[in-house]
């Protein structure tokens, strides 16, 4: 699997669809979220896989167990290469929604968005700094069954320490000199790389460039 995969985050499925095309030679996959999900549905995630590249589906699903498990069955026909629950959603929902997803799926928890930092965390009454979070609910997702998941590389060699064969995806990579945008806890694509990243997740510094192909071939070189 090429390492990276580009987010595609708009409701214009024209665009989403030449994005994807223009991509397809050198990513590994796209990355399908909310945005798109709520204006395009099923269907549209049928006609971005139609052109051959592997999705990952990026719902972020939360909610009670039994409510997360029927919202996973009924993705099954998507068949997503990758599907995201949060973590911290709890160890019977983490369960349930591995145990609904098509085999084929990679089914990862998102720990802590890289747009929170310490202060966001404290916020909403999670005690701790973000990698400490992340490394608990890394835990979690491994004792759930999990296949990986979600965390910035800040955290992720630390995660990959504790859990050797997890799959383990980062987003919020930004390649050197570009804008942060609304990320907070960023690393290169290299360094994510070396820290033990499986897949990179890149967007905007692709999918805002003026000309996305050269703008991933210019990243997967520093690979």
């Amino acid at each position: 699997m090429k390492s990276i995969f580009v987010a595609i985050d708009t409701p214009d499925l024209d665009r989403a669809r030449s994005l994807a095309r223009q991509v397809k030679s050198g990513a590994g996959g796209v990355k399908l979220g909310l945005e798109f999900f709520c204006a395009n549905g099923p269907s549209g995630v049928h006609e971005i896989a139609s052109l051959g590249l592997p999705i990952f589906l990026d719902l972020k699903l939360h909610d009670i167990p039994n409510t997360v498990a029927k919202a996973v069955q009924s993705l099954r026909p998507l068949v997503p290469a990758i599907l995201t629950v949060h973590a911290a959603g709890g160890r019977a929902m983490l369960e349930e929604a591995k145990a609904a997803a098509p085999e084929k799926t990679k089914v990862v928890g998102v720990t802590v968005l890289t747009s929170l930092d310490g202060a966001d965390l404290k916020s909403v009454g999670v005690a701790g700094q973000p990698d400490q979070q992340v490394e608990r609910l890394a835990g979690l997702a491994k004792t759930a069954g999990l296949d990986g998941i979600v965390c910035s590389g800040v955290e992720v060699a630390a995660a990959k320490r504790a859990w050797s064969n997890g799959f383990f995806v980062v987003p919020g990579v930004r390649p050197e000199g570009a804008g942060l945008a609304d990320q907070k806890r960023v690393v290169t694509p290299r360094a994510a790389l070396d820290a033990g990243a499986s897949i990179l997740v890149i967007g905007r510094p692709i999918t805002g460039a003026e000309d996305p192909e050269a703008a991933l071939r210019a990243i997967a070189s520093t690979l």
